[in-house]
């Protein structure tokens, strides 16, 4: 159910370090760390031995010591000691998976390691520009299917309703959304011209009670699992539709699900703004503010997750602001469906 020849995000940079970090990803144990010099490692989270997590045992300079019978294995996967023996027996390494660390965030590839082509990593050049103020936020867990954060990433609508103290005005769910693809690429734009600011909006942009803004909410799915979304608020009148937005504020959040399992998956993210570059107090504040819709996300999310399961059997009512997350859930299973058709070939 998901592609594997993708890069994922496996943590944020600011997680790896010396301590080993165990994590599931796309059904498969693995553990991550630094080694001295700095480079991220992902090894298969597996002794040969007896099948011990690695995670649980000891890093000793840069290989992994299992905790239970001192198996020893170096950052390519190869077992390098066994205690009390003078070689180490065939068929004891285990896999190691290319990493890359771009972004402020570590990419794995769980896939085939001939097809990594770093290229092929989202392009998200604003959480490294000196232009840009960014985030990384901390993972959120989500217990649930990992598109159903597409799903509702794609779905601008429900802002109204999940979203009533941070996001959500009242008129956002009344007003058309669009939906276009051009290749794999996913787009929803909606717009919402001549109406009061949303909580969050009013606080950042200091707008007051009798300031109407124009907002834009331009959603873009990237396979397999990333969604940008392009969001802001500008006085009404100032120009925004047609490009000019330096009447208000803007601010891009880069959404980045990890598949744990079926029924899980790892909810990274990060914001970048231009607006008060460098200035602490308004970080924590979209920090705090998107943190608690976040949260929002979340719960319904796994409300919708467990919903599904009870009633597998009844079909699924579609709406015409699901026609982004049907798009994207087509191109997702076109790429399970190809890498399907190459392994049997």
């Amino acid at each position: 159910m998901f592609p594997r020849n993708a890069w994922y995000v496996a943590a944020t940079a600011d997680e790896l370090g010396r301590e080993l970090l165990g994590r599931t990803l796309l059904d498969r144990p693995v553990v991550l760390y630094r080694r001295e010099d700095g480079a991220p490692v992902a090894l298969e989270d597996r002794c040969s031995h007896r099948f011990v997590p690695l995670s649980k045992g000891y890093l000793v300079g840069d290989v992994v010591q299992c905790g239970y019978h001192g198996l020893e294995f170096d950052c390519t996967g190869a077992c390098v000691h066994v205690p009390g023996q003078n070689s180490t027996p065939s068929g004891a390494d285990i896999e190691a998976f290319p990493l890359c660390e771009k972004w402020q965030l570590i990419w794995i590839w769980m896939g085939d390691p001939a097809l990594a082509d770093q290229s092929l990593i989202p392009d998200i050049w604003r959480n490294d520009h000196p232009d840009w103020t960014v985030i990384v936020g901390e993972p959120i867990p989500v217990q649930g299917d990992y598109r159903l954060v597409a799903d509702n990433l794609l779905d601008p609508s429900h802002v109204s309703f999940v979203h009533r103290s941070t996001l959500g005005t009242e008129v956002v769910a009344e007003v058309p959304q669009k939906a276009t693809q051009e290749g794999d690429t996913v787009r929803v734009t909606r717009w919402v011209l001549d109406s009061p600011a949303a909580p969050v909006y009013a606080k950042l942009g200091n707008f007051g009670p009798d300031d109407n803004v124009d907002r834009w909410q331009i959603m873009t799915f990237t396979a397999p699992s990333m969604v940008e979304v392009y969001m802001g608020s500008c006085l009404t009148g100032t120009g925004a539709p047609e490009g000019d937005r330096s009447q208000g504020i803007e601010l891009y959040a880069y959404n980045l699900v990890t598949p744990e399992t079926a029924d899980s998956c790892i909810y990274f993210w990060t914001f970048v703004r231009e607006f008060a570059a460098g200035d602490t107090k308004i970080s924590e504040m979209v920090r705090s503010n998107f943190v608690e819709a976040f949260t929002e996300d979340v719960e319904v999310i796994e409300q919708v997750h467990a919903g599904l399961k009870r009633y597998a059997d009844t079909p699924v009512k579609n709406l015409p602001v699901d026609a982004g997350a049907i798009r994207a859930r087509r191109v997702i299973d076109h790429m399970v469906t190809e890498e399907g058709a190459t392994q049997s070939a």
